[in-house]
């Protein structure tokens, strides 16, 4: 059941405070498949996931969007290297993403937390168009909103619209999960250079200086921009998005 704004956090549902009172979660596509699996999308990692989300959101009250990606499906840079048109290639990358936010919304659903799909390509027999009032109401009336289909353009990656959707939604920040075992910024990557340096904090400046490339660039010089703040922490840590919204010192913080 949904809950009323006027309702969180004033008696009827109690909340513990969290860092941010509203927030943008990046996944990757991969994230939702497992390593271990075969399968496009793996039921349990998507599970745990949801679980996650639903219960960060009902301890916290945190209103969140979700922007999920469609690497784990089709990867548009992939079909163009094999000679496919970029904007067809992209446009299948972008109805991947619409299956991930499909699957993730009814385990969501299934762990008790309402949801909605809005996605930027219209398909008006699976979800909502995405309209940015119609996504605040949502989020307003404590619903966890899944942005699907990027910005519905080719030639972007999915960091780029969670970056714009971040502004238009006046989020307080991106929380970018990574699932490659990388857990924050660093140096160099970690997986091939050992000595690697991890970040707790770096600017935005920094990160576009040294070319780390934790998140597209065009998404990094967007949100330096408009003053949007990114943590990078690793998502497939259990309890690591709790742990973000309680404030604990995990990954790096992009500002």
């Amino acid at each position: 059941m949904d809950v009323p704004p006027e309702q969180r956090g004033n008696g009827s549902v109690k909340v513990t405070p969290s860092r941010w009172r509203r927030v943008v979660l990046k996944l990757s596509g991969e994230a939702l498949a497992s390593a271990a699996s075969d399968e496009t999308i793996d039921a349990a990692t998507v599970d745990r996931l949801a679980k996650e989300i639903a219960a960060s959101c009902a301890e916290f009250g945190t209103e969140m969007a979700v922007v999920v990606g469609g690497g784990n499906i089709w990867r548009g840079t992939i079909g163009a290297g094999e000679g496919m048109d970029r904007a067809t290639s992209d446009t299948m990358g972008m109805l991947g993403t619409v299956i991930n936010a499909l699957a993730l919304q009814d385990a969501i659903e299934r762990a008790g937390q309402p949801t909605r799909v809005l996605s930027a390509v219209q398909m008006a027999q699976v979800c909502e168009p995405y309209i940015r009032r119609r996504a605040l109401r949502h989020l307003e009336r404590g619903r966890v909103v899944i942005l699907a289909a990027g910005m519905g353009s080719p030639y972007f990656t999915t960091d780029t619209p969670a970056a714009l959707r971040a502004a238009e939604i006046d989020a307080e920040v991106i929380m970018k999960g990574t699932h490659s075992g990388v857990d924050g910024v660093y140096s160099a990557d970690p997986r091939l250079e050992p000595e690697a340096v991890r970040y707790e904090e770096i600017g935005f400046m920094d990160v576009i200086a040294q070319d780390l490339r934790i998140m597209d660039l065009t998404a990094v010089t967007f949100c330096r921009d408009n003053q949007i703040p990114i943590l990078v922490f690793d998502l497939m840590q259990p309890g690591n998005i709790r742990a973000a919204l309680a404030g604990d010192r995990i990954g790096t913080l992009i500002s």
